[in-house]
């Protein structure tokens, strides 16, 4: 399986660094793991709901960018479907049986993603109602696909 993890910034703090770089060594013999980012888009702390969008609009085509056709896209939103982890397990098991073993996570910038972004998604996951920080939430979603994998292959990790 092949998992391309696609966000916008750059993670700057040396425990997120680690701790992604971890998971990045964990994952080696369950996938093919690719990340890529994105540069977030400078804009003022008060936005007009006009500059929103267009901050998102240009993240978004970053985001764009990295994605090919042949991708199961997840984006990563408030609004989409909050999952178990034996449920993230499972849906990546069925598409990787279904020949989608191709899977781009997209993680948006302190703004969200762009109604592009959000459209060309096959699937919306929430991790929570809660709002977290991107870069965090890049190091959570790596934790919990390698946790995925070791639920699919029920190893040992999982409680």
């Amino acid at each position: 399986m092949q998992i391309h993890i696609i966000s916008v910034g750059k993670i700057k703090e040396k425990y997120l660094k680690q701790g992604i770089a971890e998971f990045e060594k964990r994952l080696r013999p369950y996938c093919k793991l690719t990340m890529d980012e994105v540069n977030d888009e400078q804009a003022p702390e008060q936005m007009s709901e006009k500059e929103l969008e267009q901050v998102k609009q240009k993240e978004g085509e970053r985001i764009l960018s990295k994605i090919k056709p042949t991708q199961y896209v997840i984006a990563l939103d408030i609004q989409g479907e909050q999952w178990s982890s034996e449920k993230l397990a499972s849906e990546m098991e069925k598409l990787s049986i279904h020949g989608k073993s191709q899977i781009a996570f997209v993680i948006g910038g302190s703004n969200g993603l762009s109604d592009e972004v959000l459209q060309r998604a096959d699937q919306k996951l929430s991790f929570s109602k809660m709002t977290f920080p991107h870069q965090l939430m890049k190091l959570i979603l790596l934790e919990q696909v390698y946790r995925a994998f070791r639920i699919q292959k029920n190893e040992p990790y999982h409680k």
